[in-house]
């Protein structure tokens, strides 16, 4: 214990470390101006105290004191900070300081930036030159903060990215919160260096060992002509996801000493020169004619007008992040961005700083491919390359942990019942990250081991003698129809046959149902930490917000969350874009962390690119999806104890049942507004349910008989009843 106040006095010093020096911006609150001041996070300060995000919180609201060692660290912390950002001197015969800015107040008339963690403020440049204007049309107040005086907020005054355009022959930047930049650019290497030196875009790092966002230039059809590129791509550049090398405009930027990532010039193109220094000179493109805005995930974005384009991507940037390319490589970045790899080193004997690798984050470099465990590779892995060509793996082999795809044909008394009322999970899979240990490095093989629920790996284990007609609820003892509930350890809901692989939180369930486990084999990684917890926090956040904006707050009574969901995405369409650019984020991103070969020229058995990044990471994803699947069943099981309603249909996060009426509020157990305690509950929270969608019974009886499939999913179909041909399966 005596060495855990010198552990964190060297963990804020490092913290110390990463901030540069600058300007400040004036506030009341001192212990919050300082660290926005910094830059720093509220998740960066409790990591290095050691600390829950809820602390740093209390602490700035004045609800709560630091104690012990961690009151002499925080203050040192405030010192240090005092100490690169003097206090705002207020004008003679004033005591206050000036006040921070209203995140919801209407737009100022100076050029504004969006709501974001700060960055460490640098020296104020040049002020912009060319003429600047506000467009018309709606503004978000998430686009509206005012930014600090000097610092970061001089850099990025207007924000994190523009929309070029062109509008009777003149080339203009529609940048967020309405704000309209003229254009002298000529070419594309001449936009890149307006960009850089004048434009005054990007936006401020989320961690403090982070970097700043690169600026993001997106380019309208128009601009791209102005700017000799192709409105659309051929067939054969759709495939290779980038026009060829000997482009013309590719060629300008090779002359004018600008390079391009591997994934060559495509729909979110990165174009660079070497860094020199800390100094980056990077703008990335979004060209939403190419296809860069994903339909699926971004709806209509690519169709709106400049402004109100760089109005949704705007939100989604303050309230995200800048995105880096698709909604799945910017949730894999944000994880990145609020855990960097490496960070300052302390001071060596010659007083100079050296890069470290920064606790709690996934490392410098990646796990070497040919030490991951092969239960939990996917096929074709290098790990695998001496298993017969067409041997198939099965759950003795590997761990196959995905979301449920379950279903039953209806009983007797469910067919006499009017309705089939389906819910769905907000945010299952954040939630399901949220407070889960994972592991950070390297797993360690154990024969026989004893379980531990704490443990984050893979366990090869039997749990095929676990009876769901006599489970533990809480501390006591339930029977239940074990026939109608699906089984919790596989996703199509089938009981084990034998011993299968398994991430922590399902066989943590296991035991939780009541039931002795006894595990052959287990991959198990004893450096773990709570890697997605801020990843979570600034998704949720997020979510809510624009949730709140739609008129969907976090504190309505049921019924009332009912009605204002009832058409909230007609409010503001172009918000209701962000919100699903969100959700898409969520479940991209730990797509994202198993990868597999996109073309490449990949064989079996051979590498693929996405191996090289630390957030290759399988285990991480199942641990997620074992957590999402086994909290769900949870409610399931509690549902069913006390009410003896058992689900007909599920399909990830959403759950159908029989009932008598339309609304959840018709089987859900809520007694003077209070839901079941460890049930399902309506509410916008992560982790709590909406309704997805109401059909009678008979339709749900009509489409089975159609195609002659008793136990086809209706959860799929629940939300609108639209059944095709091609969803039978034949």
């Amino acid at each position: 214990m005596t060495d855990q106040p010198q552990s964190l006095f060297s963990a804020v010093d490092a913290l110390l470390a990463a901030v540069d020096g600058g300007g400040v911006l004036p506030a009341l609150d001192e212990r919050v101006r300082l660290r926005e001041a910094a830059g720093l996070t509220q998740a960066a300060v409790a990591q290095a105290l050691g600390v829950r995000v809820a602390s740093i919180e209390a602490w700035e609201a004045g609800r709560a004191e630091p104690k012990a060692e961690r009151l002499e660290a925080y203050r040192r912390l405030l010192e240090g900070l005092s100490r690169r950002f003097p206090a705002f001197a207020a004008p003679s015969g004033s005591s206050e300081a000036p006040p921070r800015p209203d995140p919801g107040a209407a737009a100022p008339s100076a050029p504004v930036a969006p709501a974001a963690a700060p960055v460490a403020p640098s020296r104020p440049e040049a002020p912009v030159r060319q003429p600047a204007r506000r467009a018309e049309g709606k503004q978000s107040g998430a686009c509206l903060h005012t930014a600090p005086a000097g610092g970061a907020g001089a850099r990025f005054e207007n924000g994190p990215l523009a929309v070029v355009d062109v509008e009777d022959g003149q080339v203009r930047a529609y940048c967020t919160g309405g704000l309209v930049l003229d254009v002298p650019a000529k070419s594309l290497p001449a936009l890149v260096d307006w960009t850089l030196r004048e434009a005054r875009l990007g936006q401020a790092r989320l961690s403090g060992p982070g970097m700043d966002a690169d600026p993001l230039l997106v380019l309208t059809q128009a601009a791209l002509e102005r700017y000799g590129l192709p409105t659309t791509l051929t067939a054969e550049e759709r495939f290779a996801g980038r026009i060829p090398e000997g482009h013309k405009v590719v060629k300008q930027l090779v002359r004018a000493h600008w390079k391009l990532t591997k994934r060559g010039f495509g729909p979110w193109a990165r174009i660079y020169r070497p860094a020199t220094g800390s100094e980056r000179a990077c703008v990335q493109l979004c060209i939403p004619s190419w296809n860069a805005l994903d339909a699926r995930h971004w709806g209509e974005a690519g169709q709106l007008p400049p402004a109100e384009l760089a109005r949704v991507l705007g939100v989604y940037a303050s309230r995200v992040m800048t995105p880096r390319g698709s909604t799945a490589v910017t949730g894999l970045e944000l994880m990145t961005a609020l855990h960097p790899p490496t960070r300052a080193s302390e001071p060596d004997a010659d007083g100079k700083r050296h890069s470290e690798h920064n606790p709690g984050s996934l490392g410098k470099h990646a796990i070497d491919p040919m030490n991951w465990p092969p239960c939990e590779v996917p096929d074709g892995h290098p790990v695998l390359k001496d298993l017969p060509r067409f041997h198939v793996r099965g759950p003795a082999e590997k761990l196959f942990e995905e979301a449920y795809d379950w279903a039953r044909p209806m009983t007797d008394a469910e067919c006499t019942l009017r309705h089939l009322v389906g819910i769905d999970v907000n945010m299952a899979f954040a939630a399901g990250a949220n407070g889960l240990t994972v592991g950070l490095g390297e797993a360690t093989h154990v024969m026989n081991p004893a379980f531990d629920p704490k443990l984050p790996g893979s366990w090869l284990v039997d749990l095929s003698h676990i009876d769901l007609s006599r489970v533990k609820v809480g501390k006591e003892w339930v029977e239940l129809d074990g026939s109608l509930l699906p089984s919790p350890f596989t996703p199509k809901g089938e009981r084990p046959t034998g011993p299968a692989w398994y991430a922590t939180p399902t066989v943590a369930y296991a035991v939780e149902l009541g039931y002795e486990v006894r595990p052959i084999e287990a991959y198990v990684r004893h450096d773990n930490g709570r890697y997605l917890d801020g990843w979570y926090q600034r998704l949720r956040d997020a979510y809510l917000a624009t949730m709140s904006d739609l008129g969907v707050r976090a504190d309505l009574a049921p019924d009332d969350f009912l009605t204002a969901m009832d058409g909230y995405k007609a409010r503001d369409p172009e918000l209701a874009i962000v919100v699903s650019a969100v959700k898409a984020t969520v479940k991209g991103g730990l797509g994202k962390l198993r990868e597999r070969p996109r073309g490449e020229g990949w064989k079996p058995g051979q590498p693929w690119r996405a191996l090289s990044r630390p957030t290759w990471r399988p285990d991480i994803r199942a641990a997620v999806i074992s957590r999402t699947r086994t909290n769900l069943h949870r409610k399931i099981v509690k549902h069913a104890a006390f009410t003896g309603q058992y689900p007909v249909a599920i399909l990830s996060d959403c759950v159908v049942y029989a009932a008598n009426g339309t609304s959840p509020l018709d089987f859900l157990p809520y007694r003077e507004g209070k839901p079941l305690p460890g049930g399902f509950k309506l509410g916008i929270n992560p982790g709590l349910v909406k309704h997805e969608g109401t059909q009678s019974v008979l339709w749900g009886e009509e489409v089975r008989e159609r195609f002659d499939a008793p136990e086809l999913n209706l959860a799929r179909y629940i939300k609108d009843g639209t059944v095709t041909d091609a969803d039978s399966g034949e």
